[in-house]
């Protein structure tokens, strides 16, 4: 006897798919067309969220798709209104910024898209695969963004510190779902809750170490205490700048150095 297969319900992630395809779409306009320029992209990327937001409020009740991994209730939704709203304000925001410094880039406003995505993705996770895959999308996102301004240093630094402290996190937070996984034998949110509510008995160790490890990966992701310590490094630069004196040129043949 075949087996039948049959195609997930992807009716309620409607907004999320075609944040997918308008950025894959905006991808390809800024790539192919003449101008660098982010104004044209960026309100076409406002209108695209503008748009995301209406078909999220355009849906009711509580619906799954992707066979359980993905659920929109009304909570979700507004969750999902107040990030696309944040994310077109922030594009509009912005226009202004990059035209002052002279750095504006059609790639901002598509990865600003992407992040979006990301974001709705783990409102509406129902798995724990689910919602890491929201949360490296919307990480891998920000990870460019924070060093778009390829001429600054200080916008270098950032994006490679930010990936460095964001691949650590993720590494404790795979560890922790692959313990979650091993002991509980599921990765729903739902199966999870019956688990640690002690329905099928009290929680093992191994999954109680598994949920500290995921626990402190999505602290790290977020800079919450203890794990906020690192924050100011990614943006603002090392706090402690080495006291080595730099060489100076005028007097390096007297053997002399000033402190920079």
């Amino acid at each position: 006897m075949n087996a039948v297969t049959t195609l997930p319900d992807m009716a309620p992630a409607t907004a999320e798919i075609f944040l997918a395809v308008v950025g894959t779409l905006l991808l390809m306009f800024g790539a192919f067309r003449k101008s660098n320029g982010m104004r044209t992209p960026g309100w076409l990327a406002v209108a695209a969220l503008v748009i995301a937001g209406i078909l999220v409020i355009a849906r009711s009740g509580t619906e799954e798709a992707f066979f359980g991994l993905f659920i929109t209730d009304g909570f979700a939704r507004f969750a999902k209104v107040l990030i696309l709203l944040g994310s077109a304000f922030a594009l509009i925001l912005s226009f202004g910024y990059f035209e002052r410094e002279r750095g504006g880039r059609f790639e901002y406003p598509v990865l600003i898209v992407f992040a979006t995505l990301g974001m709705l993705m783990m409102v509406s996770a129902n798995d724990l695969i689910a919602l890491y895959m929201g949360l490296e999308m919307q990480s891998l996102a920000l990870y460019v963004i924070a060093s778009i301004r390829r001429d600054s240093l200080r916008s270098t630094e950032a994006g490679l510190k930010y990936f460095v402290l964001g691949a650590l996190s993720s590494g404790m937070l795979l560890y922790g779902c692959s313990l979650i996984y091993g002991f509980a034998g599921t990765t729903s949110f739902t199966g999870l809750a019956q688990v640690f509510s002690g329905a099928s008995g009290a929680p093992s160790l191994g999954l109680v170490v598994g949920l500290v490890f995921l626990i402190c990966g999505l602290a790290f992701k977020i800079s919450a205490v203890p794990f906020h310590m690192w924050t100011p490094d990614v943006y603002e630069g090392p706090r402690h700048r080495s006291r080595r004196c730099s060489p100076s040129p005028r007097k390096w043949l007297r053997w002399r150095c000033s402190c920079g």
